[in-house]
């Protein structure tokens, strides 16, 4: 074996093992520099503020009384008011049947047409 060709062999493995050690310490030094934000930082924020505006209308939903559609004349009420009034109609219960059908057709009856709108031309 020839000194000559084994010290350019080992010294090029030498170089290569160098140039590894010094590309992984920038990796790591430019990683640790460098904050990157995160991609869905902003989204998850919006989406946060969302469901917390989701939740606050149906809170309020729940607890209020308003209109659910009223040109069918469907009311909203609150769950404690709803139990209540039905525990006072179920008193006779053939009545309440009777009007509890009758509230199930006016509900699924279609939506009453709006009016036609003028033509801009008439």
């Amino acid at each position: 074996m020839n000194y000559k060709t084994a010290n350019s062999a080992s010294g090029a493995a030498l170089g290569l093992l160098i140039a590894s050690v010094i590309f992984a310490v920038l990796a790591v030094v430019v990683k640790e520099a460098v904050a990157v934000p995160d991609i869905d930082a902003d989204r998850a924020d919006a989406r946060s503020q969302a469901l917390a505006q989701i939740r606050t209308n149906e809170t309020a939903c729940l607890a209020n009384v308003g209109w659910a559609d009223e040109a069918r004349g469907l009311v909203r009420l609150p769950i404690d008011s709803a139990i209540r009034i039905a525990a006072q109609k179920w008193q006779n219960p053939a009545a309440a049947r009777a009007d509890l059908n009758a509230r199930a057709e006016a509900a699924a009856a279609p939506a009453p047409a709006a009016a036609p709108k003028p033509s801009a031309f008439e």
